[in-house]
């Protein structure tokens, strides 16, 4: 815990002078206060945290965490965790959505194994930081051991720091891993305290009857292996996954080194509020980018205090949602940092 905990140390609340300063200089640009809505929020915030009021996103990245479940076995899912490793393969060759989108706003993907069944050889740009071939299942014990969970944690630190090495000014978060809907509704019931069948959904695409059958597994899982609601930590290990425990680092990681985190569908979310849990100023530097139609996002959006950027019917994950919201951040930057004032473009005020 000593890399966590130094991280969570470090980690400061925003500067409501330089939220101030931020939104004098947006009323001071040629439009009338307030007629950019939202985007002029999102600028406020990212000069807040960038302690500019002109604040720049440079490079971007995606950090798309893969990891398989041995939940799977309990028949949770539509498809087989073989899925898992061959759509690492497809991230790695650049064909999925996420690499397109990700190529479309500009945004380095940093593709990592954190778990997934089977071994890799030789496939460029993957970041092995394998905890274990998959987690075991929850619903006849623990998901890892704590020392595991604390492991997954730690690469995701260290993957966070590495995009802040790289130069990255915004992360964004994605996932792969068959069957992870169902770790992300346990953790999304037991921090939010809201009823497991109000938060789990169909996942992938799965029939109301398997749907109802996850529930029970959830339930039952919950009950036996006892996770300590305020141990973010025990959580992960009672009932998590390596990837959600990785993304969970990257966030802890990412805003010890003061950049934002753009997090994207239900899975990301449930690794944000693992991250919140530990240290709540973290909620400050989030970004939430969409709205998933899985149900238990909404009371995890509702429990971080945040508001999606889009609502778009996705659920596929990956870091779709994520990338497109950094379109909108970005473009939210350059309004405050390029559009002139009423002063430079002698323009009067009163328009």
């Amino acid at each position: 815990m000593e890399l966590i905990n130094e991280c969570l140390q470090r980690i400061k609340p925003v500067d409501e002078k330089l939220v101030e300063k931020a939104q004098e200089r947006l009323d001071q640009l040629t439009k009338p206060m307030g007629s950019l809505g939202r985007l002029e929020l999102i600028a406020r915030k990212m000069g807040a945290l960038q302690h500019t009021i002109t604040p720049q996103i440079n490079k971007k990245a995606v950090v798309l965490m893969a990891g398989d479940h041995g939940v799977t076995n309990e028949g949770v899912s539509a498809y087989p965790s073989d899925v898992t490793y061959q759509m690492v393969l497809n991230f790695a060759r650049g064909g999925a959505a996420i690499n397109v989108l990700s190529r479309h706003v500009g945004a380095d993907v940093y593709l990592v194994d954190m778990g997934v069944k089977g071994q890799f050889k030789d496939v460029p740009g993957l970041i092995d930081c394998k905890v274990a071939e998959g987690t075991a299942s929850f619903a006849i014990g623990p998901a890892m051991t704590r020392e595991q969970a604390v492991q997954s944690i730690n690469h995701g630190i260290n993957i966070a720091r590495k995009c802040k090495e790289d130069g990255c000014s915004i992360i964004g978060l994605g996932e792969m891993g068959i069957g992870n809907t169902t770790p992300s509704s346990a953790i999304t019931s037991i921090i939010t305290n809201k009823p497991i069948l109000d938060v789990t959904g169909k996942g992938t695409g799965i029939t109301e009857e398997s749907r109802r059958r996850k529930v029970e597994v959830i339930s039952r899982s919950i009950d036996m292996n006892k996770p300590d609601r305020k141990d973010a930590v025990d959580i992960l290990a009672k009932v998590g996954g390596f990837e959600i425990g990785g993304l969970a680092g990257v966030v802890i990681g990412a805003v010890a080194e003061g950049l934002p985190v753009v997090v994207d569908g239900f899975i990301t979310t449930a690794a944000a509020l693992l991250a919140v849990k530990m240290n709540s100023t973290i909620r400050d530097y989030l970004f939430c980018a969409h709205m998933s139609v899985e149900p238990g996002h909404q009371y995890a959006l509702n429990y971080l205090g945040e508001n999606p950027l889009l609502d778009m019917n996705m659920r596929l994950g990956e870091g779709t949602g994520a990338a497109l919201a950094i379109s909108l951040i970005e473009a939210s930057c350059k309004i405050i940092s390029e559009m002139a004032t009423f002063g430079e473009a002698n323009v009067s005020e009163s328009f």
